[in-house]
């Protein structure tokens, strides 16, 4: 079933408002391992012109920028904008549509997303965006999360809540793309006219303190999951709270959880 754009985006975009004042100190933690292999994927080096798509706080630009690139940010979301400008100084970050780049073509080097393409209505159109203003043999490069087999934050959630509550309950709209398999990664690429493509699942950890922690982190700096968790019924909380906890105890390291995560990192080429 076909879900229309602007009601995807209408959903992420609210989401994103109200996250934004918690990312850095909630979720951020979680996709920060998958920046410095983004920027590899990339190639990211001195000198190159890198915009960061979906930037968020700004964490990837600056990033870049530490290895010498000239890099800047477009986000959607006006309080993120506010968020990166305001931990960034130093960076131009813009508000604006990943689906209609305010740049001329071939603006620049690499195009980037930590976690972003999946949050896009329509991921083909991004994709085509980030090619038309890269210049010939520039590099897109995109983090997306990995299915909840590998990716056992998010499988924690999704198992508690099939045992104990009502996965269907969000009735949040299906994404604009499915994007947790390498397949669908490298078809996208491929259909957006990129070359020399690849992909490839990276694993990470998520370090808190508790699955208490998991839950509030969850629910603060996300938009689905965050959904996810506040549509089940509240008598239905501590049941899930309690399984969570329960089969994440397997991956304490000392006073904390590493929960393993995992992203598939994609990259291509504009030939």
């Amino acid at each position: 079933m076909s879900v229309e754009p602007e009601t995807v985006r209408a959903f992420e975009h609210a989401g994103w408002q109200r996250a934004a004042a918690s990312y850095l100190d909630t979720f951020a933690p979680a996709t920060a391992p998958f920046i410095e292999p983004l920027l590899a994927a990339a190639g990211i080096s001195a000198g190159m012109r890198v915009l960061d798509v979906a930037c968020g706080p700004g964490y990837v630009a600056a990033a870049a920028i530490a290895r010498g690139a000239i890099a800047q940010g477009l986000d959607f979301s006006s309080a993120m904008v506010g968020v990166a400008r305001a931990t960034h100084p130093g960076i131009v970050v813009q508000e604006g549509d990943a689906e209609d780049l305010p740049y001329r073509d071939g603006a620049f080097d690499a195009v980037v997303s930590n976690f972003g393409m999946h949050h896009v209505p329509r991921p083909a159109l991004a994709l085509a965006q980030a090619r038309r203003v890269l210049v010939p043999g520039g590099r897109v490069a995109f983090a997306v999360w990995a299915r909840p087999v590998e990716n056992i934050a998010w499988g924690l959630v999704f198992d508690a809540a099939a045992r104990h509550g009502v996965p269907s309950a969000a009735q949040a709209p299906l994404p604009g793309g499915a994007f947790n398999r390498i397949e669908e990664c490298l078809h996208a690429l491929d259909s957006a006219g990129f070359a020399d493509t690849s992909a490839r699942i990276v694993p990470a950890e998520w370090r808190v303190e508790s699955a208490r922690a998991l839950i509030a982190a969850l629910s603060a700096g996300t938009v689905r999951m965050a959904a996810l968790i506040a549509a089940q019924p509240p008598p239905s909380l501590p049941a899930i709270l309690a399984d969570i906890a329960h089969h994440a105890e397997r991956y304490r390291q000392g006073d904390r959880l590493a929960i393993p995560i995992a992203a598939i990192l994609a990259r291509g080429s504009k030939a």
